[in-house]
């Protein structure tokens, strides 16, 4: 085994393009002063973007979370919304920041997203959306969902944040349902520092988040929505132009340490990773593993790991419905499996930049730990 790491590695790090790249990217903002508003590097990128995702209609937005808040908004729902509580906090407080209730649908064993199974047990007459997450880069049934979300006349909307560029049998990921929130915050597979997207289908959706996005400023003169303030700047635009020419690059190096992973961990037992659909071009934004019936638990391996300076996350944990802003209005008990999985899942480093070596100690870590 090599020896301990000097410098801690942590379970993400944020990929940059050149500087000098970016650098050259800069000239015309410092040129035009035009820092943000919709500026030129914006308008590129929306379009860079669409050809990128494969889908038809788009939005940008200072971060994922607002654009999220925003296309709920967007929609003008009322009464109660299923989502999951195995996710970021953003999913949940984006509904109830809406005036919306979430009701919460327990997960599956084999990818951790939506139980498909359990969706319409859940549906009353104050539904008006399903808001599922792709966990990890695994994509939900999104065909079953569909069918759901059409036969009882809800609104889809996907927390797409982990699945940027991903497709399923060449349709990109945000082509399914009403809306899809993309996020492109630093640690993403791929950045703009801070940002996000919303793809649509609804062309009236596009004015809508516009303005909901610029205070419901349309003109000089006329302001026609309660808006907020979630445009993306100059800035976020051009790191973004500057990454895409690298994503696939980027992606590609994920790949080969993710392929490591498996070949090292999978097979063992009590050590359970996800299985790869043969219809999904994945991304590999994490390297999740579930300790079930390992001879280690899940907290021992995170401190065996972060003794010898590595960091991993334990993502997600605790599940939304336990945390103490929601403890008097739900129960993690009702959703059993993705209580159990928050407390045995551990996600590991993955960043195109890890070396291999780091990988081979990271399971050289959980092996010995398991001895």
């Amino acid at each position: 085994m090599m020896k301990k790491p000097d410098k801690p590695v942590l379970v993400t790090r944020s990929s940059l393009p050149p500087l000098e790249e970016y650098v050259e990217m800069l000239k015309p903002i410092w040129d035009s002063a035009w820092l943000t508003n919709m500026g030129a590097y914006h308008e590129k990128f929306k379009e860079q973007l669409k050809r990128y995702l494969k889908v038809g209609s788009l939005e940008l937005f200072v971060n994922g979370h607002m654009a999220l808040e925003l296309a709920i908004q967007a929609m003008e729902l009322q009464g109660e919304v299923i989502t999951t509580p195995f996710t970021f906090a953003s999913t949940t407080h984006a509904i109830v920041r809406n005036g919306l209730t979430p009701v919460f649908c327990d997960i599956n064993e084999k990818d951790y997203t939506m139980d498909v199974d359990l969706i319409e047990g859940l549906i009353t007459e104050k539904t008006c959306a399903i808001v599922p997450v792709h966990v990890y880069g695994n994509l939900c049934d999104v065909e079953r969902i569909q069918e759901i979300g059409d036969r009882h006349h809800l609104k889809v909307i996907y927390d797409a944040a982990h699945t940027f560029g991903e497709e399923l049998d060449g349709e990109g990921v945000g082509a399914w349902g009403d809306a899809s929130m993309f996020s492109f915050h630093a640690t993403k597979v791929f950045h703009s520092i801070e940002g996000g997207a919303v793809a649509f289908k609804e062309k009236a959706l596009e004015r809508r988040l516009y303005q909901l996005k610029n205070f419901g400023i349309m003109d000089s003169e006329t302001v026609e929505y309660v808006g907020a303030n979630g445009k993306m700047n100059e800035f976020q635009a051009a790191m973004g132009l500057c990454n895409l020419r690298h994503v696939e690059e980027e992606i590609g190096k994920r790949r080969e340490l993710a392929m490591r992973y498996r070949q090292r961990l999978e097979g063992i037992e009590g050590i359970r990773l996800c299985r790869e659909n043969p219809r999904v071009k994945y991304n590999y934004a994490y390297m999740p593993v579930v300790f079930d019936g390992y001879k280690a638990e899940r907290d021992e391996i995170f401190q065996a790991l972060k003794e010898k300076n590595i960091y991993t996350r334990k993502y997600f944990y605790p599940c939304v419905n336990s945390y103490e802003c929601y403890r008097e209005r739900f129960r993690a008990e009702d959703t059993p499996v993705a209580d159990r999985i928050s407390k045995q899942v551990l996600t590991l480093p993955l960043y195109a930049d890890l070396p291999v070596e780091i990988v081979d100690f990271v399971c050289d870590t959980i092996l010995e730990a398991g001895e």
